[in-house]
């Protein structure tokens, strides 16, 4: 299963579940960027299913004619700034992240954070500098969880994730994005009966259930 990183511990959780249920099945997780998946996937890494962090980088899978099938949405997701414990530079807006003291970390824009992050600033009018640009998700909210940045733009659900390691500062859907995550059975699948019954299990009752658990939205 190769998975947008910020789905690391709602997946995991609902691997665990989908397994009890269906001991002859064993799932096995690749987390990383959206866009890092699907050229692994291109190159011909082994994977019989696939997740993306956003409709964008799903639509190059298919195009490339890796994906069995339609893609079904699983979940939505948002973003909001993450900054250390206690918020001690006083971040409030997106417009703060434009203070040239601050040290800002983004996603690449080749990853749908990166992207999302894009969009939320022009939208906001914002033009910031940042001091690096992380290959995932994940890679932003540990610079900031380490004391590495001051703040960063991630998905709403990773700053739950966080949990006592980071809080969040929110972004007005005014300026916001909503990221569809869809999934979808590879072309080269070898299991691909497994690879499906695994997505109805995340797109049922069960799996939407611990997925909002994480913060994650209806599809």
């Amino acid at each position: 299963m190769f998975a947008a990183s910020s789905l690391t511990e709602a997946l995991t959780q609902i691997a665990v579940a989908f397994t009890s249920a269906n001991p002859a099945v064993g799932v096995s997780f690749n987390f990383a960027g959206s866009g890092e998946l699907v050229t692994q996937i291109e190159q011909g890494a082994p994977a019989d299913a696939f997740v993306s962090a956003d409709d964008t980088t799903m639509a190059r899978l298919v195009g490339a004619g890796e994906a069995a099938g339609e893609p079904v949405s699983i979940a939505t997701n948002t973003m909001a700034i993450i900054v250390e414990p206690g918020n001690p530079k006083r971040i409030t807006s997106v417009a703060d992240l434009a203070d040239p003291d601050l040290i800002v970390v983004l996603c690449a824009a080749t990853v749908p954070c990166g992207k999302g992050a894009a969009t939320i600033l022009a939208n906001a009018a914002v033009e910031v500098t940042p001091s690096s640009l992380e290959d995932s998700v994940k890679g932003v909210v540990t610079k900031v969880e380490l004391g590495e940045a001051d703040a960063g733009i991630v998905f709403a659900t990773d700053v739950k994730g966080a949990g006592d390691d980071a809080v969040g500062v929110v972004i007005p859907a005014s300026v916001n994005v909503i990221n569809h995550y869809p999934m979808v059975v590879t072309a080269a699948s070898r299991n691909p009966e497994a690879a499906q019954a695994f997505i109805d299990f995340v797109a049922g009752p069960a799996g939407q259930a611990m997925l909002g658990q994480y913060g994650f939205l209806a599809p």
